[in-house]
């Protein structure tokens, strides 16, 4: 039995009619398909196989639900029907009827023409004019005709590339401030690698002289031990003192009431006691508590003594010529680097701090943390004189210019003169409030210069025994000061990494020179005084003219500590004392740095000798070195 149905007419008009669309060529493909389309339906006997070898085919669901009591064959296939027709119509490709562009007529073309020129008179003209034809009749609207396409394109193509041009130029504007923001980010970047490597590095550096305080801190400890052993022996006899003094005293008082009762009850004439002179007192044999008491006396009748001539001395206006300018053309002969180690003296028990040579004699002075400073004799190094009074660590001596006299500095707080002649001290000047680090000799010998770990630095008047002048500007300790030679110029060297000049007449601050990124530790003019050295607490050292008062170099021999700068007498050698115990040798001529190894412990100091031909350096271990 076969059944064939086609396509409704009604059902296509109703689709039409909902999709608002001409589907008419549509409908008769679809009523073309269904009439050659036919359905049969056909018995089919199905025998009865195994379920194992039968091979079941899936089939789709298409959602067709057939409503519960209406399940007639006919209605079913008539709705799968108009299902399938529904799906073949909504997939056909709906071809809308393209919209042909009107074209621009002439008149629209010339006013937009002569609106987008700006030409608005000539606009008015044209309207009153064309307008005025068309009533008359002389021009019909019809006859003129439309704008060639060609005109409207280029229209378009000169409008669209106009606003290309300003997108292009919008994108520009765009890609600079991206460029700039790229390369400040750049900047920044660099900046803070820099900041970090800085940091780096000084952390690494903390790290060090963490180290290094420690390795300090621990050679401190038998020092400490042995002034503990002291102080308690000092304290058993100060014990043992007492106890003498109070049984002294009971025998007195036993001697004195004996007295009484035998000259009120016996009237016996008892012999008188004696009293010992001051002579035979201080002939006897005193203890530490009474030789301080003395020392205490003396020192306080030192203070008391007024001079007769307490007069100022006056700054020399009239310098005398530097006799050290003509002294490089005289010392031709090229410099020696060649140094070695010629002989080692023991001179003190604890750190040498300061060596110097005597301005004229082959003899040199040392200090050291013992509280003693030592004149020695070359090139034996027998030692001569040696200087006590300081109750505390030396930090730098000085010879008077003419070589008789001795200033040295000390952790007690005071500068003391010494008469080498004699071996005593002549005048000690107390007025800063910390240890002092360095003094100086002004050329007329007339003034002394201090400097201190108060910050300020101060001159001393020789004559009137008095502070003159105290210089202010520094933030930090001030470690080094040195007159330029022959001039009223001083120069220090600060802990707050600045260098100074001043004027000693006045006390003003003439001049402030940065660079350094460490504590300044020692600062000193050549012999000619047209270059200043200075080394810091990171091993580098700087070269400055004086003339210029500008850096020249630096020479980074670190990460030890440069403890002291000197030039050699011909101003073309410098040497430097670092904190690893080499001495380091800088030829200024060619720029070569050279090595001095002996020390075992930290360098401190170091010195030539008069003609060269010596290096005199001085270490923690209490020994100085001499190389030859």
């Amino acid at each position: 039995m076969a059944a064939k149905q086609g396509m409704p007419a009604s059902a296509l008009r109703v689709l039409e009619e909902a999709l608002g669309m001409d589907l008419t060529a549509a409908g008769d493909t679809a009523e073309a398909v269904a009439a050659e389309g036919a359905y049969y339906l056909e018995q089919v006997t199905i025998t009865e196989t195994s379920e194992d070898d039968y091979e079941y085919e899936e089939i789709p669901d298409d959602n067709v639900s057939i409503p519960e009591g209406e399940e007639d064959l006919a209605k079913a296939i008539q709705m799968v029907q108009e299902q399938a027709t529904d799906t073949q119509i909504l997939e056909q490709k709906t071809v809308l009827p393209s919209k042909q562009p009107t074209p621009e007529v002439i008149e629209d073309f010339l006013c937009n023409f002569l609106i987008k020129m700006g030409m608005t008179r000539t606009l008015d003209c044209f309207q009153s004019e064309w307008y005025e034809l068309i009533q008359k009749g002389v021009i019909e609207l019809r006859d003129i005709g439309n704008v060639p396409d060609v005109y409207t394109q280029n229209m378009l193509l000169e409008n669209e590339n106009k606003n290309l041009k300003k997108d292009l130029k919008h994108y520009k504007q765009a890609a600079d401030k991206a460029r700039e923001d790229l390369l400040k980010t750049q900047k920044e970047r660099d900046f803070h690698r820099m900041h970090h490597k800085r940091i780096v590095q000084e952390k690494n550096k903390l790290i060090n002289d963490l180290k290094g305080l420690k390795l300090h801190y621990a050679s401190y400890e038998p020092t400490i031990r042995v002034l503990h052993e002291k102080h308690q022996a000092l304290l058993k006899q100060k014990m043992l003192t007492s106890l003498e003094r109070d049984r002294a005293v009971g025998q007195i008082s036993g001697l004195q009431a004996t007295l009484k009762h035998m000259e009120i009850g016996h009237n016996y004439h008892a012999s008188e006691i004696r009293v010992v002179p001051n002579s035979e007192k201080e002939n006897a044999p005193e203890g530490p508590t009474q030789k301080g008491l003395r020392e205490a006396r003396e020192k306080n009748k030192c203070k008391t003594k007024i001079k007769a001539n307490t007069k100022d001395s006056e700054f020399p206006t009239d310098m005398q010529p530097n006799p050290n300018l003509y002294l490089c053309k005289e010392n031709i002969g090229p410099a020696k680097f060649d140094y070695k180690l010629n002989n080692i003296f023991r001179l003190h028990e604890l750190p040498v701090s300061c060596i110097i040579m005597h301005p004229r004699k082959d003899i040199l002075v040392t200090c050291g943390e013992d509280r003693l400073w030592k004149l020695v004799g070359l090139p034996k190094g027998n030692v001569l004189l040696t200087g006590f009074g300081h109750t505390d660590w030396l930090s730098k001596c000085c010879f008077h210019p003419g070589g008789n006299k001795l200033a040295t500095s000390s952790g007690d707080t005071t500068v003391k003169l010494w008469d080498l002649s004699k071996g005593n001290c002549i005048l000690t000047f107390e007025g800063h409030n910390h240890a002092v680090w360095s003094c100086t000799w002004h050329s007329c010998g007339d003034f002394v210069a201090s400097s201190s770990l108060d910050t300020t630095s101060k001159i001393w008047d020789v004559n009137s025994e008095r502070c003159r002048c105290t210089l202010y500007g520094h933030t930090d300790s001030v470690n080094s000061i040195e007159f330029f030679p022959c001039s009223n110029t001083l120069l220090t060297g600060s802990a707050d990494k600045s260098l100074s000049l001043w004027d000693a007449r006045t006390g003003n601050c003439e001049q402030s020179l940065y660079g350094h990124m460490h504590s300044i530790n020692d600062a000193t003019f050549t012999p000619r005084g047209h270059m200043i050295a200075s080394c810091d607490a990171c091993g580098v050292t700087k070269l400055w003219d004086f003339r210029k008062l500008s850096p020249v170099v630096s020479i980074d021999i670190g990460p030890s500590p440069g403890n002291e700068v000197n030039f050699d007498s011909s101003g073309r050698v410098l040497a430097q004392a670092s904190g690893s115990g080499v001495i380091h040798l800088l030829d200024l001529k060619s720029g070569q740095i050279h090595k001095l190894m002996g020390h075992e412990t930290e360098a401190h100091t170091v010195v030539f000798s008069h003609d060269g031909e010596y290096l005199f350096s001085g270490g923690s271990d209490g020994t100085v070195r001499t190389w030859s």
